[in-house]
């Protein structure tokens, strides 16, 4: 099978690649775990974070919100014991911070999808990259969903986390034209 250039040969990231990597989703809970666990990548590799995602599922209560808004101090404190998550105080942190912002774009816009596909028109964003060289690493659309998310008290989202997100929860096709999933 042609891959894009970024997959290494381990069956976990040729599957993450091959069924999920760039397929939309619409699920409010399914994109709050993928905006934080992108926020936790945030100077390591994708690779690290996807090998510990059970861990940051077990660890966080399955990244829903509704529980999360409700750790204290001292489940934060478990949560930096944990060997299985990345132990990023901030990164940590951030997971609850964002749980409460959640809520208000809940309230405002009746889903987190809804909100966050408005960036893009409801629908995936098909990019034509020949090569993983020209994919960027952020783009004007990264950059306003970025400023927003912040603005609305969200953390660990900058404009390159935020277009690792749109890739990953299929905002944005950016499978390169020789990959197998570029047509899907």
């Amino acid at each position: 099978m042609n891959r894009c250039g970024w997959v290494n040969q381990d069956p976990l990231y040729m599957d993450y690649h091959d069924n999920e990597w760039g397929v939309p989703i619409y699920d409010d809970r399914l994109l709050f775990e993928f905006l934080n666990l992108e926020g936790a990548q945030a100077g390591l590799s994708w690779y690290t974070i996807l090998k510990k995602r059970e861990n940051y599922r077990r660890a966080f209560d399955q990244f829903d919100p509704e529980r999360i808004i409700h750790y204290d101090e001292q489940k934060i404190e478990e949560l930096l014991q944990d060997e299985g998550i990345v132990r990023n105080r901030l990164k940590v942190r951030a997971v609850v911070t964002n749980a409460k912002a959640y809520f208000k774009v809940v309230e405002e816009f009746g889903s987190f999808s809804s909100y966050i596909w408005s960036f893009v028109g409801g629908k995936p964003i098909h990019n034509h990259f020949q090569e993983m060289k020209d994919v960027p690493a952020s783009t004007e659309t990264s950059d306003k969903l970025s400023k927003d998310l912040k603005k609305r008290g969200f953390t660990f989202v900058g404009t390159t986390i935020c277009y690792a997100f749109m890739q990953a929860v299929g905002m944005v096709n950016d499978h390169v034209a020789t990959c197998d999933c570029y047509q899907q």
